[in-house]
């Protein structure tokens, strides 16, 4: 066994020891947390990053899913979904985020698995499970991370492969007929290397019902496995990993809130009645039910989708303080989504969203340590190709009567290739014994090229209610985009285990092409955009006290946002007719606030963890879009005010086992789903508590846990259609779901 790989496993125990029920009890409570926020390991504490870390374990013990959970974990950041789940989630961190409900954009938010980036928003639905730990970096992070890390970066990192041969199975079962299973087998074939095999499969309906019995059930089985290889010798690692994925199913089923009490005179309810589901759409529907998670929709849509590639990451230790890294990744995804929008058994909006993405990125970076100073370079290249199949059906049961003068069936196909290029460099300076300054840099060039076709199927008889297909519209361009980002920080020691750091940074989103619904031709010659820059001051002081077990770490930042991307979701200026949709460059934006972290360990057996943000101001400053409509002021989507996360952990020894009990919340204040800060488009506040309490006894574990444990009505997305149907979709959270999971190991 060499010396490196038995490292690795030395560490990962100790990493499952820190989390572990029994690692509760030790006296050495306030652990050292490692992350690769800056491209290699160094502790939270030296970094000037706000960071946000969560292990593996307290994934698995709340029985998370995948990536759209992780808002729960971390302070000043959502995840919504943006079109039900098995759809890209809409990240947002500290205001900033993905404003845009089309399957070919990407997040301001970048995300990197096992040190490679996912591309596109698509790739960003992932499920978790074996893995080793994810971190959130804060802030643009456009100098190692790359453009489209605006408002910052999640790295998820797998449990990878080390010494010994080990296991253990995981079955569970829940409320709305939660049913998990999952493994995970480590063989160490010889000294230098070990193969590590992991699966999931999770099948579960959802918390909210369909009264409309003609539709089938709802619900999702999601089935996933990884095999990765890690091998290391005397100056060279190899890591190499293969994924797959197979989720299918039917879509979570929308709800109609309707904005009206009398349409036929045009008469709003209250927003306040309105989202009690007291009120009707334009065709008088309301699903009849007092239940918030009731909904009545024709949903017979399927969804299915396959993800698989790889990723290889080869690091040659050139000399005792340098090394060459070199890592290579390829994914394709095939996606077929279909959809509800009008919310009621009629058929009035439906469609299809279809996908293939292929990525292909290589990155290959030289780092070194030089005396206490450290230098990072590298060279970046990204290819990226989506290919979109969509239809969306307007007003189809409308056709041949006398208010079916706007319905149509759209299909748009969209073929929009992404290039990047990319120089970086970064350099930690030593100046002074308690002084670290860091300086980086970033070149990149980028091209995104689209061609774009859409055929229109309307009536032209009314007697031929099947109508006939037209051309639309065919597009061709090429958006050329390129520009430099950085960062410098200073670090000042003011004593062991306390910190403070100033640090200025700029991030750029690339502009591109918004690829989908588009209700004229005029939208789809004007449905390219331009990118988006940020520049970012924080301040910061990371401190540990160990003499009293507590840790704190704090930020507070102040964003200055240029150029902006957002989806503009307009009423058109036909009654009844669609609403008009393009993703524009704003004017500016500010946004500043401040967030803290605090873990303080009462006892031996009790811990607290504690995360607050606050973001008094995130405001869109002077700006009228391009329909008229002024947002000067009002307030960013998705942004709470106010959200904390809290959790409170107690150990009790009984003999030779161990019981750990967790209860947590995550409280946000209300927010706007839109830009247009409409009263029927808005989030109450609303707190989710999560519970588990957890046994194990040698080598058998059982844990019960509880999402949304006292069923809070909350909604991941309220979509406006008020113009066009006289109502918004309903995309519901995720209610009261209770499971207990049984595991072995071996």
């Amino acid at each position: 066994m060499t010396k490196s790989l038995a490292f690795n496993f030395i560490f990962s125990s100790a990493i499952v020891g820190i989390y572990s029920p029994e690692s509760l009890g030790s006296d050495d409570r306030i652990e050292t947390i490692e992350i690769y926020a800056q491209k290699r390991a160094q502790t939270i504490d030296e970094v000037s990053i706000a960071v946000s870390h969560v292990t593996g374990q307290e994934i698995t013990i709340r029985g998370v899913k995948d990536a759209t959970e992780l808002g729960h974990f971390v302070a000043n950041m959502k995840i919504s979904q943006n079109a039900a789940e098995g759809t890209p989630p809409a990240v947002n961190i500290r205001g900033v985020g993905l404003i845009d409900y089309n399957t070919a954009n990407t997040s301001s938010v970048a995300m990197y698995i096992d040190g490679a980036s996912v591309g596109s928003a698509n790739n960003q639905l992932v499920d978790l499970f074996d893995i080793e730990q994810i971190e959130v970096l804060k802030g643009p992070q456009g100098t190692l991370f790359g453009r489209n890390s605006t408002g910052g970066a999640i790295l998820i990192r797998s449990a990878r492969p080390d010494a010994g041969s080990y296991g253990y199975i995981t079955g569970g079962v829940g409320t709305d007929d939660w049913q998990k299973l999952q493994g995970m087998y480590n063989h160490a074939v010889d000294e230098e290397s070990a193969i590590r095999l992991a699966f999931s499969h999770t099948k579960y309906e959802y918390t909210s019902y369909n009264l409309f019995e003609p539709s089938p059930e709802a619900g999702l089985e999601q089935n996933n496995a990884r095999l990765s290889y890690l091998g290391e010798w005397d100056s060279v690692s190899v890591y190499l990993k293969a994924h797959y994925s197979h989720w299918n199913g039917i879509v979570q089923p929308v709800g109609s809130i309707g904005i009206y009490s009398d349409p036929v005179n045009q008469v709003k309810c209250s927003a306040s009645l309105a989202s009690q589901g007291k009120c009707v759409d334009s065709f008088g529907f309301n699903d009849g039910s007092d239940d918030f998670w009731a909904v009545s929709v024709n949903n017979d849509s399927p969804h299915n989708s396959i993800g698989k590639g790889w990723t290889a990451e080869v690091d040659w230790q050139v000399t005792d303080t340098a090394q060459l890294v070199w890592v290579n990744a390829f994914s394709r995804l095939d996606r077929e989504h279909a959809f509800n929008c009008d919310g009621s058994p009629a058929k009035l909006c439906e469609g299809n969203m279809g996908l293939k993405a292929e990525l292909l990125n290589n990155e290959l970076r030289y780092q070194v340590q030089l005396g206490e100073d450290y230098l990072t370079t590298g060279l970046f290249l990204l290819e990226e190709r989506l290919y979109q199949d969509n239809n969306n059906d307007l007003g189809r049961d409308l056709r041949g009567t006398p208010f079916g003068a706007n319905s149509a069936k759209f299909y748009y196909d969209n073929d929009i290739k992404s290039k990047v290029t990319a120089l970086f460099a970064q350099y930690e300076w030593q100046w002074l014994p308690l002084t670290r300054i860091t300086a980086g840099l970033r070149y990149s060039d980028e091209s995104v090229e689209y061609d774009s076709v859409s055929n229109i199927n309307v009536v032209v008889d009314q007697t031929m209610t099947e109508g006939v297909l037209l051309p639309f519209y065919h597009v061709v361009g090429k958006n050329d985009d390129d520009g430099f980002s950085g960062k410098v920080a200073i670090n000042y020691q003011l004593a062991a285990n306390k910190m403070l750091y100033y640090s200025f940074a700029n991030g750029n989103k690339s502009g591109g092409y918004n690829g989908g619904y588009l209700s004229s031709p005029e939208q789809a010659k004007e449905a390219d955009y331009g990118p988006e820059s940020l520049n970012a001051h924080e301040l910061g002081a990371k401190v540990t006290l160990p003499d009293v077990n507590l840790k704190l770490n704090g930020a507070i930042f102040y964003y200055d946002y240029q150029d902006q991307q957002v989806f503009m979701n307009q009423p058109a200026t036909a009654p009844g007719a669609p609403p008009i949709q393009l993703l524009e460059n704003v004017a500016a934006s500010t946004i500043y606030g401040a967030e803290l972290d605090l873990e303080y360990d009462i006892s031996n057996t009790m811990v607290i963890k504690v995360g607050v943000g606050y973001i008094p101001h995130a405001e869109f400053e002077n700006y009228t879009d391009p329909l008229g409509v002024t947002l000067s002021d009002k307030r960013l989507p998705f942004t709470s005010e106010i959200n904390i996360n809290a959790q409170l952990s107690y150990e009790y020894t009984i003999g030779h086992s161990v019981l750990t009990s967790s209860l947590g919340v995550d409280y946000q204040s209300e927010y706007y789903f839109d830009q247009n800060q409409s009263e029927y488009a808005m989030q109450s506040g609303y707190a989710l508590w999560h519970f588990n309490t957890l046994y194990r006894y040698e080598d058998w574990q059982a844990n019960l846990w509880a999402k949304n444990l006292f069923d809070q009505e909350y909604s991941h997305l309220k979509f406006d259609l008020s113009q066009f149907l006289g109502m918004l979709e309903d995309f519901k959270g995720e209610g009261r779901r209770i499971g207990v999971d049984f595991t072995y190991r071996f």
